[in-house]
């Protein structure tokens, strides 16, 4: 079975994707265009404005033109009995998922091996294994240049172990949090590794859909053994999980808040996504390069209303049923953008420490994001929340490719894939419209 990591974009023309609500208005809004290949597309350097002044580029639709529907195409139309806005668990559709990450003066180390600038993606290419050639089966993902050693296509399959350096060299377990649990979880070591799929969740879904497609390992962001277990017996979700692992002879490893620190990492992808420059981490780990940390912070190229940055955020990301929530005035302009994938609520004294105009980030909660938009009296740092899943999916494709790059680099080839299963939570939303 081959996957494509293509997920259903915010394309109103199609009648998919989350529903733009402006809760001050009461009015329910879908947005009406892909993003532009301009968008989100920044070098080593900070990207020059577009013509028209707006940092999305030429082309990119601003808030105003996605709620009246002047951009391409048009606004889907409100189910009956108000607007409800699908996106959870729909068949994939087309998105360029590969994004040029942000690598300026940073050490080579770990560095060599990360993507610093390849092409958006072709949807439905085929994803190149390790040794540079298209997988024989019809394509599992997005085409990515990968590294091929000086021993050209005379490659060997690695063994686990071989991948678990690898994966050290990318994600090392010393970034991950005190309180994380990464690494392996499922595997023997000397078992041959051919397949490789990367997910965010190790969900029932996730792990067939690995299984199906001849998956040896499947690494996933979010750990499946987070909290300590007295039992895997088959008669419970995750002992389901462990079973269907090693009965299929599938292994399992968890880079988690190791792969949202390192180079390259979750949060770097989202800050090149929204092309921001002169990028730093919002809270550096004491355990790495001085580009290392939880979130980052950057400067778009030019100032850019708060509007037309969501839109361009929401364009970017998988489609899914809660969409992107925005608090602050929509024609207020921001330059300096705090990240973070995954739940940030934690970084927000870091996020005024940087004095950020807008934080981007996923799982907002009531209280803190309410008494952060208190503390400074003027409504800022805005925010931006997105869905958890979304917001992190969009490092898989690169981490793919980084580690068919420090494969190759050892001698080895791979297949590699990004799942296509939607492991958002929710599956549809209610909002006020017409």
């Amino acid at each position: 079975m081959s996957k494509d990591p293509t997920f259903p974009m915010p394309d109103a023309g199609a009648g998919q994707g989350a529903t733009v609500t402006d809760t001050s208005a009461g009015q329910a809004d879908a947005p009406a265009a892909a993003a532009s290949a301009g968008a989100g597309t920044p070098s080593a350097e900070a990207a020059p404005a577009a013509e028209t002044g707006t940092p999305g580029g030429a082309g990119a639709p601003s808030v105003d033109e996605l709620s009246s529907g002047s951009a391409a195409g048009e606004p889907a139309a409100p189910l009956d009995g108000g607007a409800v806005a699908a996106g959870a668990h729909t068949a994939p559709a087309d998105v360029s998922a590969a994004q040029p990450l942000h690598l300026a003066d940073t050490p080579a180390a770990r560095v060599a091996a990360v993507p610093a600038l390849h092409e958006a993606g072709t949807p439905g290419a085929h994803l190149a294994d390790a040794s540079g050639a298209e997988t024989a089966d019809g394509g599992t993902g997005v085409e990515l240049p990968v590294g091929t050693p000086e021993t050209g296509d005379n490659l060997e399959s690695p063994v686990l172990a071989d991948v678990l350096v690898a994966i050290e060299e990318l994600w090392p377990e010393s970034l991950a949090e005190a309180w994380d649990r990464v690494g392996l979880v499922v595997g023997r070591t000397e078992a041959v590794v051919d397949r490789i799929m990367f997910a965010v969740d190790p969900t029932l879904e996730v792990i067939d859909e690995a299984i199906e497609w001849g998956a040896q390992l499947l690494i996933t962001h979010h750990p499946l053994l987070l909290k300590g277990v007295n039992s895997v017996a088959a008669t419970t979700g995750k002992g389901r999980a462990v079973h269907r692992l090693i009965e299929a002879g599938c292994a399992l490893l968890t880079v988690h808040t190791n792969g949202d620190s390192a180079v390259g990492g979750v949060s770097d992808v989202l800050a090149d996504v929204i092309g921001l420059g002169d990028v730093e981490p919002l809270v550096r780990t004491p355990h790495g390069l001085v580009e290392e940390g939880i979130g980052r912070v950057g400067v778009l190229a030019g100032p850019e209303k708060l509007g037309d940055l969501a839109a361009r955020v929401f364009l970017s990301l998988p489609a899914v049923a809660g969409g992107v929530r925005v608090a602050g005035d929509k024609d207020a302009l921001v330059r300096k953008v705090a990240v973070c994938g995954g739940a940030g609520d934690s970084l927000f004294d870091a996020v005024r420490a940087s004095d950020a105009d807008v934080f981007v980030t996923a799982d907002l909660r009531h209280h803190p994001a309410s008494e952060a938009r208190d503390v400074r009296g003027d409504g800022r740092p805005y925010l931006i929340d997105l869905s958890h899943f979304a917001s992190e999916w969009l490092w898989l494709p690169a981490a793919a490719e980084a580690l068919g790059n420090v494969l190759a680099d050892q001698g080895f080839a791979a297949e590699l894939a990004v799942s296509q299963i939607n492991t958002d939570p929710w599956d549809f939303i209610l909002t006020p419209g017409t």
